[in-house]
């Protein structure tokens, strides 16, 4: 039986060693007959990965050969689960560690829920980044090079929780299909044997990269190292050198030893040197030191940080770029001028988020002023206001453009990520451009490419929801999604609708069982028939004293799962909605993360959720209105989105032939897109 009252509160208290691709030369083929020698050849190579892969790779969970089917049953043992006491590591043990307390009150070890293969299995995602297998968290030095792009980040290659991180290496041609290749560094020197921790790549004008990244010592004391390719030749860029100088920088006086990490990508000055920031803290006060070198290799540390902010403690992963005035293609990280602004970003460490600001940066005194010191960096926007960290920019110069990266954390308890033997994914990149119409915020929008991945769509237009209904729509699945959503309001409705003095927070709010006479409004997605589990993605809007409007955007996790070792935030914030705009929603739903953008990018939420029944062919999305006083106008277009094809290294016996069998995979795959890159 449905849920009579799917908005109300819950009763229950929440708990939460080859350097490139074969030399493939042009030859005068036919399309028709390179074709089919390609398809003949991809068939066999296929076979034979398909035989290695048999052979050589551990299968951890069941496949996913009918989704539409899950045993939601518990599993046949029903002992209790065994003990794992997870302790916080702190600050100390370095960037980005998982936290593992559950905000809303941690479940104890004798009560963690009951999690079986099939719930598990489900859990990882189709088409954003994350390793096989084990532990992830920040992205570093992301970079376009001799026609691939390289993603480095956080890695720990021995289980699915932090530690001994080293970085993993992974290469693409669109920033959706991935590669993975062997670790590009380890912690193998005194200077990194605690951790190759966060660092960034620069690109010289003589194409040559260089690679900043902190090390933790064989005493914990945070260094700067420089590494670079083994062989610039190398598209892969599978070998890395580190200097034999290392570490070039370490703390200077005044600043503790394990507050001074994650080096930002150097920008070019017009005194011909090149500075970077990174990130620290004095007392309470997080601070953006600024250094400038000729070599990278020495360094001078400027008499003022880059800009600092009081009571925001530690700042980490440190990003800091330009962004055009006047266009929405991106700015290489050196670029200035009166048509430019710049953007200073520090990952929080004593509140996991990334905030950001936008502001004046005067390159002749190294400082950096905020256009608004009300929502300076820390205490004003945030990236996104749901789980996303640590995140990194980079120059796309091959699309012009810049690119986002960020860490999406688990929610859900160590136990579990012990269990399914994995934690942790990326968010599908972003691009970052200034919002020209409001000029106070930027705006960020998933890559072109992912939109390869979209198959079979629906359409409903112009969908009448009333107030305290909801609307199932029909498709055929609903766990990965690519989400389009148009709404509009009752103007009679809007204009009659009495001012209100509320002040509105989605955290502190009921979610979407927080009704007034405009909202909320959106849709259901990962809900079961029942409603029983559902996750609500919606605008609420407050008409104040003065007759304006405010719109709020928030998704709500309080039913998200059964499960009561899982986070049930409610996230969200303001997002700006212009006059003449329209409520205009996109939702990227893979498994268990939800992406959310609001009104092209100005306000976005990521989610993870871990339903228990919600999934496999369970899963269902809905439209809903709980607005008390007006019509809710929906249009929608619905995607089924493709998974992408993320491959790992090679067997080395098969290197070769697995190398280029892989491209030509790659290249079927994605409806022969790779076709120029090999021939």
């Amino acid at each position: 039986m449905a849920d009579p009252n799917p908005f109300l509160p819950i009763s229950q208290p929440l708990h939460p060693t080859y350097t490139s691709l074969p030399d493939v030369s042009h030859r005068r083929f036919s399309k028709k007959l390179l074709f089919g020698v390609f398809s003949a050849l991809s068939l066999v190579l296929l076979f034979v990965a398909l035989v290695i892969d048999q052979k050589g790779s551990e299968q951890t969970f069941p496949s996913r050969e009918n989704e539409n089917v899950a045993s939601l049953s518990l599993p046949k043992e029903t002992a209790k689960p065994e003990t794992l006491r997870p302790i916080s590591r702190g600050v100390s043990a370095g960037v980005s560690e998982k936290a593992s307390l559950i905000s809303s009150g941690s479940a104890s070890s004798e009560e963690q829920y009951p999690w079986n293969n099939s719930m598990l299995s489900w859990q990882r995602t189709a088409f954003h980044f994350q390793p096989e297998k084990n532990w992830m968290n920040d992205p570093n030095g992301p970079l376009f090079y001799k026609g691939w792009y390289h993603f480095f980040y956080q890695y720990n290659p021995n289980a699915a929780v932090w530690g001994d991180i080293v970085w993993g290496h992974a290469v693409s041609r669109d920033l959706i299909h991935w590669l993975h290749l062997p670790l590009a560094m380890v912690a193998n020197q005194w200077y990194d044997q605690n951790g190759v921790w966060t660092g960034s790549a620069t690109i010289l004008p003589d194409g040559n990269i260089i690679m900043l990244y902190t090390g933790s010592t064989n005493e914990s004391v945070q260094v700067q190292n420089l590494a670079y390719p083994a062989d610039a030749n190398d598209p892969l860029l599978l070998e890395w050198t580190k200097y034999s100088g290392n570490p070039v920088l370490v703390p200077p006086p005044g600043i503790d030893i394990k507050d001074f990490r994650d080096p930002t990508t150097a920008w070019y000055t017009s005194e011909g040197k090149w500075r970077i920031s990174i990130g620290s803290k004095v007392g309470k006060t997080g601070v953006a030191l600024i250094y400038d070198t000729e070599d990278f290799i020495n360094y001078n540390l400027k008499s003022e940080a880059l800009h600092g902010v009081p009571g925001t403690g530690m700042w980490e992963c440190v990003d800091f770029y330009p962004v055009s005035k006047k266009y929405q293609h991106g700015l290489d990280t050196s670029d200035n001028g009166p048509d430019v602004k710049h953007v200073v970003k520090a990952s929080l460490d004593d509140d996991r988020h990334d905030y950001y600001a936008i502001g004046t940066y005067d390159e002749l005194n190294s400082k950096w002023t905020p256009d608004n010191p009300d929502i300076d960096v820390g205490i004003g926007l945030r990236y996104d206001y749901g789980i996303f960290y640590a995140s990194k920019t980079f120059y796309d110069h091959h699309k012009g453009r810049r690119v986002l990266w960020g860490w999406i954390g688990e929610s859900d308890s160590e136990l579990a990520d012990v269990k399914k033997g994995w934690a942790c994914l990326q968010a599908i990149p972003r691009t970052v451009s200034l919002d020209t119409k409001t000029g106070s915020n930027l705006l960020q929008w998933p890559v072109e490419e992912v939109e390869n991945l979209r198959l079979r769509a629906r359409e409903f237009k112009k969908v009448e929801v009333e107030p305290g209904s909801v609307v199932p729509l029909d498709l055929d699945a609903a766990t990965q999604l690519d989400i389009v959503a148009v709404f509009e309001l009752d103007k009679d409705a809007l204009m009659k609708t009495a001012e209100s003095t509320e002040e509105f927070s989605c955290k502190t709010s009921r979610g979407a069982a927080h009704r007034n006479a405009l909202g909320p409004f959106g849709l259901l997605v990962l809900a079961d028939d029942s409603l029983a589990e559902q996750t609500p993605v919606y605008f609420y809007i407050n008409k104040g004293s003065n007759g304006t409007f405010k719109t709020f955007f928030c998704t709500d996790q309080s039913r998200s799962s059964a499960a009561n070792d899982v986070n049930k935030q409610i996230y969200g914030n303001f997002v700006p909605v212009l006059e003449g705009e329209k409520f205009t929603l996109r939702i990227l739903v893979d498994h268990s993360i939800i992406e959310s953008f609001a009104q092209g990018g100005r306000t976005t939420i990521t989610s993870r959720v871990y339903p228990t029944r919600a999934i496999y062919g369970s899963a269902k999305v809905f439209l809903f209105n709980n607005a008390i006083e007006t019509n809710v106008t929906a249009s929608l277009k619905i995607w089924q989105m493709n998974s992408a094809f993320i491959r790992p290294y090679p067997n080395i016996r098969f290197s070769m032939v697995i190398h280029f069998g892989v491209s030509m995979l790659l290249l079927m795959r994605t409806d022969f897109w790779y076709l120029s890159w090999l021939v």
